[in-house]
């Protein structure tokens, strides 16, 4: 039986018929079962009736024809995947065969087993994995809300917990779904596709754009469900960012940031540049146990010879002063004589010792050191102006997540050091003269 065939058993007596969309769903779900891949991922808009099809009909499916088989679901909270469980138990009570195919009578939703020796499990992203193994694992919704989205710490620990805790799990050849609404360029789908990881996507939006498998540009994804004049108030409802989003699957995070920071162009290597410099922001705390201390960053930062300007590089330690002075010096020898070091001088006779410290083992480099004038937003101005121009770009590193991020979140994230640092990089690059303390070359 075909997982068409068993959609038709579980909705006709329901009086459903599936959109065109739900039939490329089941196909590509269908060849998931086959192994034409592994790996599947499905982004659609709320309420276009994905996890139906992909969270209930095609895992009683897939327990109904494979076997000995394990299926492990993971959502948000346990509430909602033992909300899935339900579902799939009671497509299965009813619809699994007629000699029946669950092991026991009971009404268990977490968990339950089947007659041919396979099982369903249901859990929480985060939730107790120990001891658990699964040829099919299905993601559905692993996002509890915006806020959560937003979270670089939320996002990190949903990475942490998918890459060594869920897919662990799963056993050789085993099949893999992700089923979700997109919230956020840095979200669990877009640091999977980032990864490029060999997922086959499926991509279909409230509005069909270039490029659709099966619709013209404009076309909505379920006139049947809501048409195009409900989809333009719907629109409006919800605002720019969430229709992106959650509507589109095309996050823009930075919609409501400071910094456009999906303007900002990757390069594969540096590029030429006229002048090139290495700006600090510096901090002096090591980090430990309950404590988030602001980072100490170092921003290189070229002006290239097409006029734009080009991140090469950025350096992030949590250090006391005595490896912070080392780590400057370090970097400023590998970076080499060339590239000018620019160093923040806090007011007062404190900050004025620091520079001098530092320059002192900066001997033989160009250091300018200057007086932060005005506010962070007011600094960062400047420099949101060129990303939205167009005119920043970024060389691929390891060092590119944390930076947009920081850049996607400013003014309202927990840190903004790398902002700071670029900010006093493109002031030293346009020669910027505002209370300019030294500038020259120190030492011998």
């Amino acid at each position: 039986m075909t997982l068409r065939e068993f959609a038709g058993r579980v909705l006709t007596p329901l009086g459903q018929t599936p959109a065109r969309h739900h039939g490329w769903l089941m196909d590509e779900l269908s060849a998931l079962a086959e192994g034409d891949c592994d790996r599947l991922m499905v982004l659609m808009p709320p309420g276009s009736a994905k996890s139906t099809y992909a969270s209930v009909i095609f895992p009683a499916w897939w327990l109904l024809t494979q076997g000995r088989t394990d299926v492990l679901a993971a959502s948000h909270t346990e509430s909602l995947g033992a909300h899935f469980g339900r579902r799939v138990r009671g497509v299965l009570s009813e619809h699994g065969a007629a000699e029946g195919i669950l092991a026991r009578d009971d009404r268990a939703a977490v968990r339950f087993a089947t007659k041919a020796g396979g099982s369903y499990f249901a859990t929480g992203v985060r939730g107790p994995l120990m001891g658990r193994r699964a040829g099919l694992i299905v993601i559905d919704d692993p996002i509890k809300s915006q806020a959560e989205a937003d979270s670089a710490a939320s996002r990190d620990a949903l990475w942490d917990w998918f890459r060594a805790d869920l897919t662990t799990r799963l056993t050789p050849r085993g099949r893999m779904v992700l089923v979700m609404t997109r919230w956020h360029e840095d979200d669990l789908a877009g640091r999977l596709l980032e990864g490029g990881d060999a997922w086959r996507k499926i991509c279909l939006p409230a509005i069909a754009g270039d490029g659709d498998p099966f619709r013209k540009p404009g076309e909505p994804l379920w006139p049947e469900w809501e048409n195009a004049d409900a989809l333009a108030r719907r629109r409006l409802a919800v605002g720019p960012r969430a229709w992106a989003a959650l509507y589109q699957q095309a996050p823009q995070s930075d919609l409501t940031a400071l910094f456009q920071a999906g303007r900002i162009g990757v390069l594969d290597s540096d590029p030429a540049c006229r002048r090139v410099v290495r700006a600090w922001d510096l901090a002096a705390t090591a980090a430990s146990d309950g404590r988030d201390p602001d980072w100490t960053v170092g921003v290189k930062l070229g002006r290239m010879e097409s006029g734009g300007y080009a991140v090469l590089d950025v350096l992030r330690l949590r250090a006391g002063p005595l490896e912070v002075a080392s780590a400057i010096e370090q970097t400023a020898r590998l970076d080499g004589r060339g590239v000018a070091i620019g160093l923040p001088q806090d007011p007062g006779q404190a900050g004025k010792q620091q520079v001098a410290y530092l320059a002192g083992r900066l001997a033989g480099f160009r250091v300018v050191a200057s007086v932060e004038a005005g506010s962070k937003l007011q600094r960062a101005g400047p420099v949101a102006a060129l990303v939205e121009a167009g005119a920043v770009s970024l060389v691929r590193g390891g060092w590119n997540r944390a930076f947009l991020d920081e850049l996607r979140d400013f003014p309202g994230g927990r840190k903004d050091d790398q902002v700071d640092a670029l900010a006093r990089g493109v002031a030293m690059l346009a020669d910027a003269p505002a209370r300019r303390i030294s500038v020259g070359l120190m030492g011998r």
